[in-house]
């Protein structure tokens, strides 16, 4: 693919530097001599095993715009997408639109790599509670195309052969199940948590329900220096070790288990009655051929109905730098309309971040789905105290209490740490 030339330009600044690319005219430059552009777009949904229909809606698009191709590029997520995105936006030959999350967003954003997408039409149609995963320093620098459920997944014909009929919806009704499905010589549950992100994302469903229940503004407190993590984190974190202190997982074991390819290969082979992971999976997870369940974390009191919890996923971000800002702006308007957007919820069994926004039905989900059209949900404060730097911090800290290394109160004395580190 052509790319334009190169531009000379001095930077004291990452920030600096691409304000001078921008000036330059750097990003893609394809046009036909007939006017039709071409759109290059980059992104880590789309391929591999997460089609998520993104094939068929750039079918869509370039049929209502002839005039605009798209060139789709698919890249492998977390650091191989940041090892190739970056170096290019530097450069100036990203794409025209890239996809992003909260943490790359505000990167890049403030890096002035995004364009300002407040006037956008979609923009006034963000859903309250989403918006701020979009924005930085007062702008829309992306559209959100997903708020995106992670939970507990059941077997429901292992369940069936230990007597249970339906997915737990609170604590001691999961203990109880628990135990029916260790008695029925059925694998109760696996929690694999090698790079730590199983053990922190319990943590921080159970604490959907037993912390933000009762204080919905938890993370704002948080965040203005009136709540902290000890004591009101102390049950969610105690859960865990629970599970362990019962039988019904071991974590040494469990730390030795790659969440992202042996826990959805195993579960879906039938070794386990539940299994905890994102609503993306849930495809795949349908193609195992038994019926599952995908529901919030049952963390509440006996008779409390159980808080989703929701994560700002995916959003498309336009260069700044792009010659083709104009088709760049209607790629993403065209992704915001909700015919359009339902395919890629449909993929990914997510939420609309869009207030009236077509939410997917779905049989496996309707536990998780209920939850959110009753307003039972919390969304992870990946733009504030849980970002990508203490996500991580805090998993590593989860694991060294699961393995008996750290005391609870140490833990939650270093996950505060880590979550107001700046």
């Amino acid at each position: 693919m052509k790319r334009s030339g190169r531009c000379i330009a001095v930077a004291t600044t990452v920030a600096a530097l691409a304000a001078s690319l921008a000036a330059c005219g750097g990003g893609s430059s394809d046009a036909s001599s007939d006017g039709t552009v071409t759109l290059h777009v980059e992104a880590w949904k789309g391929g591999g095993a997460e089609p998520a229909n993104v094939a068929e809606i750039n079918k869509a698009f370039e049929k209502a715009h002839p005039k605009i191709k798209i060139d789709f590029e698919y890249i492998t997520a977390n650091d191989t997408y940041v090892q190739k995105l970056q170096p290019e936006l530097l450069g100036g030959k990203a794409g025209d639109v890239i996809m992003v999350d909260t943490d790359k967003m505000k990167k890049w954003g403030a890096s002035g790599y995004l364009a300002d997408l407040s006037e956008e039409s979609w923009a006034s149609r963000i859903a309250p509670d989403a918006k701020a995963f979009a924005q930085a320093d007062g702008k829309t620098l992306a559209m959100p195309m997903e708020l995106i459920g992670i939970g507990m997944y059941a077997n429901m014909d292992l369940l069936k052969k230990a007597g249970i009929t339906e997915v737990p919806a609170d604590w001691p009704t999961f203990l109880a199940d628990l135990a029916k499905l260790k008695k029925a010589g059925i694998t109760p549950l696996t929690l694999p948590d090698k790079s730590g992100w199983t053990g922190s994302s319990v943590f921080q469903a159970a604490g959907s329900t037993l912390v933000y229940q009762d204080n919905k503004q938890w993370d704002a407190d948080f965040n203005g220096g009136k709540a902290s993590f000890d004591p009101d984190w102390k049950e969610s974190l105690e859960q865990l070790k629970t599970l362990e202190d019962k039988g019904y997982v071991n974590w040494k074991n469990e730390i030795g288990t790659d969440e992202w390819s042996q826990g959805p290969q195993n579960f879906s082979a039938g070794k386990s009655a539940f299994w905890y992971q994102g609503a993306w999976q849930v495809s795949n997870i349908e193609k195992a051929g038994f019926p599952v369940s995908f529901a919030p974390w049952p963390g509440g009191a006996q008779g409390t109905k159980p808080n989703g919890m929701l994560f700002s996923g995916t959003m498309w971000g336009v260069n700044s730098q792009s010659q083709h800002g104009d088709a760049a702006r209607a790629y993403v308007d065209f992704w915001s309309q909700s015919e359009n957007l339902a395919k890629y919820l449909d993929a990914e069994h997510a939420e609309s971040p869009f207030t009236g926004g077509t939410t997917p039905e779905s049989t496996s989900t309707t536990a998780f789905t209920t939850a959110f059209k009753e307003g039972r949900y919390r969304i992870l404060p990946s733009d504030s105290w849980y970002g990508a730097t203490a996500e991580t911090a805090i998993g590593s800290k989860i694991q060294a209490y699961l393995l008996g290394k750290s005391s609870a109160a140490q833990t939650l004395k270093d996950i505060q740490t880590a979550a107001s580190a700046k």
